[in-house]
């Protein structure tokens, strides 16, 4: 997914045929990226080497006028190497949305994929109501740090967060975690209602028994969210999981939630911009994308042209 912020003082409009011969309007836009996620970057040659190609969040130059946000879901078919980091790109007008007048882009650009992803899988995979509890796996990341926030903040009675390093999971129980456990732990969050999964393969898989078998309601639904794999692609999962209890698996993205819905979510970032959320941001010039592209940091860094 990518997207921009911020329209050219003079721009330049085009027009392309799709494939069913349709004509669709195309605008170029300034835009910067915020660093693909490390499971867009690890065990990725091509991405580690030529960062320009994967998608990412995008803003434009905040010197340039008429501050509308243009955003591109990016279609099912696209692969990360049509990703779009440059000081131009072009996009369809008609994926826009207006934001406060004093946005600021650089927390706009950091927070836009990982605050999404468990705004739009909480809102659009499952029917989530307040008052039910939510164990977010791969917490202290950017995009479960996120996730921990906006969980309490869509009404979520009980926000357990997950991970390997305790100490970083302490610094969770600020920003909105009722409790933190570590991954050997799991079980002791056994009858959670929602799981928002970051991580994926062999912990994920070692999670999900530890949780499903030490259920004292196995009847009660249990809803597990696929959105990252920074562990794995893959989990073995156990028939007797499925059969045992009301485990119902789903995934969150693009193809699975249509871009219309991405767009229709995208005007509640202001939470971002209000500082309701926190966002830990680091501004980095375009030109240091390559001394900082597999930099080990907190922050998400912002590329800026």
């Amino acid at each position: 997914m990518s997207w921009g912020l911020r329209r050219p003082r003079l721009p330049v409009r085009s027009r392309r045929r799709t494939g069913n011969d349709v004509e669709q309007p195309r605008e170029l836009v300034a835009v910067t990226g915020a660093r693909a996620p490390r499971e867009g970057r690890e065990g990725r040659p091509d991405l580690l080497h030529h960062p320009f190609r994967e998608l990412a969040a995008l803003r434009g130059d905040e010197h340039l006028d008429d501050p509308t946000v243009l955003g591109r879901p990016a279609p099912r078919h696209e692969t990360p190497t049509l990703g779009t980091f440059a000081e131009r790109a072009v996009i369809n007008p008609r994926h826009s949305v207006v934001p406060p007048s004093d946005i600021d882009p650089v927390r706009i650009a950091a927070a836009m994929n990982p605050a999404m992803s468990s705004r739009v899988a909480l809102r659009r995979r499952i029917a989530f109501r307040e008052g039910r509890s939510v164990l977010v796996l791969g917490a202290t990341g950017n995009a479960g740090r996120m996730a921990v926030q906006i969980a309490k903040r869509f009404g979520a009675s009980h926000v357990i967060a997950v991970g390997r390093d305790a100490s970083r999971l302490a610094a969770l129980r600020g920003p909105g975690a009722d409790e933190t456990v570590t991954f050997d732990r799991a079980d002791r969050a056994a009858d959670v209602d929602v799981v928002i999964d970051y991580v994926w393969g062999e912990p994920s898989a070692l999670a999900m028994t530890a949780i499903v078998t030490a259920r004292r309601d196995p009847g009660a639904p249990l809803d597990w969210i696929r959105i990252g794999s920074v562990a794995g692609r893959a989990i073995p999962v156990h028939s007797a999981l499925l059969r045992s209890a009301r485990l119902q698996l789903c995934g969150s993205g693009i193809g699975s939630v249509p871009p219309r819905d991405f767009l229709a979510e995208l005007p509640e970032l202001a939470a971002v911009h209000t500082g309701a959320i926190d966002v830990r941001a680091r501004a980095v010039p375009l030109t240091g994308v390559t001394e900082t592209w597999g930099a080990e940091t907190e922050d998400r860094i912002v590329y800026i042209p």
